[in-house]
């Protein structure tokens, strides 16, 4: 059993695709006893399709929308570790909405991305084409945003899920 403290309200997971924030973040809220949610499973869960599906649909303006209502109302709520979805950072309403509780940059090289999204056939920016320069595009945008709203940062590559989690907590600890 962890010893008691206080850990923030709410704690936000952000970083790029494939790096584990839905993985950690489960084994995160469990530690915590805390909820656990995720951005683009709450999307899929209103909408009743999958995040391709809106994409093909509306485009990634639609489903940029839809992130950010999400995102809104998910961040008011209480005892919260929430995932979020790999460029939720790019738009400033929602770096404004992360602001409401404690924010992880969930971090991995590009070797560790290009792995665990090689089979994924659910991240409509990475079809049909060449993955390891779509994410490289992707890091090279976001990752200075991903550290400038940051908390923390905690690197995942080659961790389990509970490896990381408890390297948040021993970090949620030390601040």
């Amino acid at each position: 059993m962890l010893p008691v403290m206080k850990t923030p309200e709410n704690i936000f997971l952000i970083g790029p695709m494939g790096v584990g924030k839905s993985t950690i973040g489960r084994q995160l809220a469990s530690m915590l006893h805390k909820e656990f949610r995720d951005t683009d499973h709450e999307i899929e869960s209103r909408t009743g399709v999958d995040i391709p599906t809106i994409f093909d649909i509306e485009g990634e303006e639609g489903f940029r929308k839809r992130e950010a209502t999400v995102l809104d109302e998910l961040t008011t709520d209480t005892n919260l570790v929430l995932a979020t979805g790999g460029g939720i950072v790019m738009r400033e309403e929602n770096r404004k909405a992360l602001r409401r509780g404690f924010v992880v940059y969930l971090a991995a090289n590009i070797d560790t991305l290009v792995e665990r999204t090689r089979r994924d056939k659910n991240r409509p920016l990475l079809q049909n084409t060449d993955k390891r320069k779509k994410l490289e595009e992707l890091m090279e945008l976001r990752d200075p945003i991903y550290r400038e709203e940051a908390d923390i940062i905690v690197e995942t590559d080659g961790r389990s899920a509970k490896a990381v989690a408890k390297e948040i907590i021993d970090q949620l600890q030390a601040a």
